[in-house]
């Protein structure tokens, strides 16, 4: 892109200030700035005011899940089934792992962070560790798709090649970056990270498949026949990869995506939960919990809307490239950004100062007419680290570990 051609795309959507410092940049700055100009899409900062209006709902109504009962009744045919799909190489994994540990109090990615306690144990390390169960299971090794981002693909790349991959087969670990999207003031404007850089982020947990298609690994996809993508958060240390019950469970009921599920610690507990929106499955986050869904109650008595997501989820591979064209629903969430002020100097800040854009997986789900939620036990497969200390903590995770026989 010329100085020309990106000073037209600026005006159009009214970011001319990014080219403010233009003249005070080397060569190699300046084409690095144009080349993030041309691969930037700043019609999201348009949706700013679009979304100041009332974003309505759909009608929810409660969705089935299958129970630890039924899986339990029907475990073995599922197994047998699921590792069948998994022999055939028809099972993939992708780990979402775009993000800092920031929370953690590291500047690294939130992969590398040691959770151990009298040896390193990663929370990569351990997440192979776990999709290693089922490659000696099925005598098969598993495809793994890892997603990160640019402010953290060359930490994570690097890390892994250091760790000699945790012992698994190099030939099966893919990396893709994710997408970025550009970070605005509450009044539309990209706020530049330096004099040479828009600052951004990533675009969401939803741009998981679009960038794995832009990464151009849709052709290796096809040429291996894989059919099933498993996808997960770097989050959860005791999540269960490509587990074969989960993927025979999915086949039988013959649905296009399959999502792990774990009963509501309380009512009021901070998780998304499964349900129909117009008859299309869905998920209401928490915050859009009202105090009548909270209350309805099924034909047993129970919660009708007891069952929280994990981000864990089966997709159909075939149906995500039928909706990937599809445009998916914009966030717009509120958070703390670092920039460059008009005086060109560095500012961290310490409240929210205006807006990122991100695509959630939930909107994929509801693109998509069947969804088999699963039950899970939360004690052996949800020790999500969010937290430093507390709820969802180091803390909380190290001792659901070792409450499952890990040694840390």
């Amino acid at each position: 892109m010329t100085f020309e051609n990106a000073k037209e795309k600026l005006k159009t959507y009214g970011q001319e200030h990014v080219l403010q410092y233009f003249d005070t940049l080397s060569e190699t700055e300046k084409s690095s700035l144009l080349q993030q100009i041309d691969e930037t899409d700043f019609s999201v900062t348009k949706q700013i005011a679009a979304s100041q209006s009332e974003q309505t709902r759909g009608v929810i109504t409660p969705i089935d899940a299958m129970t630890l009962q039924e899986i339990q009744a029907n475990a073995k045919a599922f197994t047998e089934n699921g590792l069948e799909a998994i022999r055939a190489g028809k099972v993939a994994a992708v780990l979402l792992a775009g993000g800092m540990g920031t929370r953690l109090g590291s500047d690294d990615p939130k992969g590398m962070y040691d959770i151990g306690l009298t040896k390193p144990v990663y929370i990569f390390e351990r997440i192979v560790r776990n999709l290693f169960d089922v490659v000696d299971q099925s005598g098969t090794w598993i495809h793994l798709f890892v997603m990160t981002s640019d402010k953290n693909h060359e930490a994570t790349t690097t890390f892994f090649e250091k760790q000699n991959y945790f012992g698994y087969n190099a030939e099966y670990i893919h990396f893709f970056r994710q997408e970025m999207a550009p970070a605005a003031t509450y009044e539309g404007k990209v706020y530049m990270e330096s004099k040479s850089r828009i600052a951004t982020s990533p675009n969401g947990n939803g741009g998981w498949f679009a960038s794995m298609k832009q990464a151009g690994l849709l052709s290796l996809i096809h040429e291996a026949g894989i059919e099933w993508l498993n996808v997960f958060a770097v989050d959860n240390v005791l999540q269960r990869i490509a587990d074969p019950c989960f993927i025979g469970a999915t086949l039988a009921r013959n649905c296009k995506v399959g999502a792990k599920v774990v009963r509501k610690a309380d009512p009021d507990e901070k998780v998304g939960v499964m349900c129909l929106e117009d008859g299309r499955p869905s998920i209401v986050e928490y915050y859009e919990q009202t105090e009548q869904l909270r209350n309805t109650k099924n034909a047993d008595g129970e919660p009708a809307y007891n069952f929280g997501v994990i981000l864990n989820y089966l997709f159909h591979e075939k149906s995500l490239e039928e909706i990937c064209d599809t445009t998916l629903p914009l966030h717009i969430v509120e958070k703390k950004i670092p920039y460059i002020d008009e005086n060109g100097t560095f500012i961290k800040p310490e409240e929210p100062n205006g807006y990122k854009f991100e695509s959630l997986i939930l909107d994929m789900i509801h693109l998509l007419d069947t969804c088999l939620p699963y039950e899970v036990v939360r004690e052996k497969e949800f020790a999500p680290v969010k937290n430093k200390t507390g709820v969802d903590s180091v803390e909380s995770a190290r001792a659901l570990l070792q409450q499952n026989g890990y040694t840390l």
